[in-house]
């Protein structure tokens, strides 16, 4: 069984996906960048803001989805320069402080709309 999970608290998909889907206990959310759900644009700001929009992005689909960070078991980010990854880091922290799950990071070349930084996760549903 497969459930699509969509909220208007965080932004809407650009293309082809879904903000997440929930499946055999799992809610895998796609790729989350720096844009605010309000105004549907790019925030301003260094990786640090940026990965503090990402993370309160996220959280509001794994909310709408009916668990939370604290559940992620795996996380990737994806960082458009490995330079940034003390800041991003720092921020990243505090949300996962207790039992952070499982991550990835690298550096990529390009994100979508030229932002820092982007992470995906995947929670227990």
């Amino acid at each position: 069984m497969r459930e699509l999970i969509t909220t208007k608290d965080a932004p809407q998909a650009i293309g082809p996906y879904s903000q997440a889907i929930r499946a055999n206990g799992f809610v895998f959310v796609s790729g989350q960048v720096a844009i605010d759900p309000a105004t549907q644009q790019v925030i301003t700001g260094e990786v640090a803001a940026q990965t503090e929009r990402v993370l309160k992005n996220l959280s509001a689909i794994l909310k709408a989805a009916g668990t939370g960070l604290e559940k992620v078991v795996r996380a990737t980010v994806f960082l458009k320069n490995m330079g940034d990854f003390t800041a991003m880091n720092e921020v990243y922290a505090r949300y996962f402080s207790s039992q952070p799950p499982a991550r990835s990071t690298v550096e990529v070349s390009r994100l979508p709309k030229d932002v820092l930084v982007e992470i995906d996760v995947i929670a227990l549903a």
